[in-house]
């Protein structure tokens, strides 16, 4: 009987372990292929100030020469300058040297209208420090306001 009982409880402690194992293992993956940093401390924070932000969603991509290099990590609204505007917070991945005259746009992807920021980078030999801020930004062409424009003979 107790033989029984023993057999049992080892049994069930195995399918636990087994169980717990394949949660850690697909927990792991969704991270890797999520492309989700948790453990990392590589790269650094930038800023930018838009007119408008529109479109653009946090974790959408950051790109440089087309290749994509960090996200969108937030998306605040700020009116102490006396203009409000969106600052788009972004985290690279690497350590990237990017010159203080650097400019980020919001641009679209695709036909379906994904946002997504481009980094083009300029000439300066002065680069941006880590939790700095970029000063060139060019925010997104606004389609409904341009239509509007020509519809009604505004162009």
């Amino acid at each position: 009987m107790f033989g029984g009982i023993l057999l049992n409880s080892i049994r069930v402690t195995m399918v636990g372990i087994f169980l717990l194992i394949g949660l850690c293992c697909v927990g792991y993956l969704t991270v890797k292929l999520g492309r989700m940093e948790l453990f990392s401390n590589d790269g650094f924070n930038l800023m930018a100030r838009f007119d408008s932000a529109s479109g653009l969603r946090v974790g959408a991509d950051i790109e440089l020469c087309g290749v994509p290099v960090g996200k969108v990590v937030a998306i605040t609204l700020d009116d102490t300058t006396g203009k409000t505007q969106a600052v788009v917070h972004m985290r690279f991945d690497k350590d990237y040297k990017l010159s203080d005259d650097s400019i980020a746009s919001i641009k679209t992807a695709g036909l379906i209208g994904d946002k997504y920021v481009s980094i083009s980078r300029g000439g300066s030999e002065t680069l941006l420090e880590a939790d700095g801020e970029m000063v060139d930004t060019e925010s997104p062409v606004d389609l409904e306001t341009l239509l509007g424009k020509y519809a009604f003979g505004g162009v």
